[in-house]
């Protein structure tokens, strides 16, 4: 039998008024007869997907920088929808290290870095990177986003963190100072790391691997990598949309 917590219990039986139903709430999720009966179905069918499904989430790493034009249209076009899209359903982990096609040479204890755009590209992977350590997802990625999809994203992102309800003076203290400096030396490290080395930005990993093959299905449909990657049932998001004409 079927154990289900109290909580759910008492959200089926709000959701269920019919006469047919003569079952205890402990009997609901057991037979589909039985959730049928109960007008449950959908919610059986979430809460199986949600309490039985082992299959550990697909994890994406993207490798971007501030002020690239190719990781600016990812980002709007692919990379936020997916995320947005599986946002709920425990699929994908998804995690930004803006550093790219940077190079950084110390000086004494701190590093200098140097950008493909300029330094107010450098400027701006600094601003990402502290949001990245100051807030979690997805207010750290609704911060980027806002600011990547934006005509100048650097003047735009003080509004940016401001309309997302974080603090825009802690984050512009962090990218000035000795810790932003840390964290992009950090955000360095993981791009060097990369086996094989990247070669442009964005450059997609997806559990840690990278393939030109990879990398054409993820600029083509992130969706569809990430939903045909993951290793348990497939949640309603993952299914293609039917349209009728």
């Amino acid at each position: 039998m079927l154990r289900i917590t109290f909580a759910v219990l008492l959200l089926f039986a709000a959701s269920c008024s019919c006469e047919e139903c003569n079952y205890p709430p402990s009997l609901w999720c057991s037979d589909p007869g039985i959730s049928r009966a109960c007008q449950v179905e959908q919610q059986c069918q979430d809460w199986k997907t949600r309490s039985h499904d082992p299959a550990p989430p697909v994890n994406v790493t993207v490798y971007i920088e501030s002020l690239c034009p190719d990781c600016r249209n990812f980002i709007k076009k692919m990379l936020y929808p997916t995320w947005k899209t599986l946002e709920n359903t425990g699929i994908m982990n998804l995690q930004l290290v803006p550093y790219g096609n940077a190079e950084e040479t110390a000086v004494g204890d701190k590093w200098n870095f140097t950008c493909q755009h300029g330094a107010m590209e450098c400027w701006g992977n600094l601003l990402e990177t502290c949001t990245l350590h100051f807030e979690k997802f997805p207010t750290a990625f609704d911060i980027i986003h806002c600011a990547e999809v934006a005509t100048f994203p650097i003047d735009a992102y003080s509004k940016c963190v401001t309309k997302f309800g974080a603090d825009f003076d802690q984050i512009n203290e962090c990218a000035k100072g000795d810790l932003g400096n840390q964290l992009e030396h950090e955000m360095a490290l993981q791009t060097a790391a990369l086996v094989p080395p990247h070669k442009y930005v964005p450059w997609v990993t997806v559990n840690g691997d990278h393939t030109e093959d990879m990398e054409k299905k993820a600029e083509a449909d992130l969706l569809s990598l990430v939903c045909s990657t993951y290793q348990g049932t497939q949640p309603k998001e993952c299914q293609p949309t039917k349209i009728f004409l």
